[in-house]
């Protein structure tokens, strides 16, 4: 189970309410200085610095941003979770593009996220540095 986890790759921020994705959108695309490279009704992906920064929209204002850890097969992994003691939070799931999610709950309660990307590619760091 060693390689289950490859790294950290996704941080979701809701948009609240939804019609504001464009918005949002528009914001992040000038502070980022790109456009998204996935721009979708239901979401809205940027590769930041070989991350992705996701918006998705949401009817919950109590939602907040997410992070999820990138795994090379989401079935497998939640497969050997649940078989560590973890339990399924939310189901294995296609998002679109052939992106693959879902969530477990490990045992001490805590929600790990998931994620398969077959479009990410890990990007070598610009500069070593703290936390490289």
């Amino acid at each position: 189970m060693s390689t289950l986890l490859l790294g950290l790759r996704s941080l979701f921020h809701p948009v609240c309410p939804p019609s504001d994705l464009d918005r949002a959108k528009a914001w992040y695309s000038q502070v980022l200085g790109r456009e998204p490279y996935f721009d979708e009704p239901f979401y809205v992906g940027f590769d930041v610095g070989g991350y992705e920064l996701g918006l998705l929209p949401s009817d919950d204002p109590d939602d907040r941003p997410t992070c999820a850890w990138g795994v090379p097969d989401v079935d497998v992994a939640v497969a050997e979770l649940v078989e560590a003691g973890a339990t399924v939070h939310e189901e294995v799931r296609e998002v679109g593009g052939g992106i693959r999610t879902a969530a477990v709950t490990d045992p001490l309660g805590t929600v790990l996220s998931l994620i398969e990307n077959p479009h990410f590619e890990v990007q070598p760091p610009e500069s070593p540095g703290p936390g490289r």
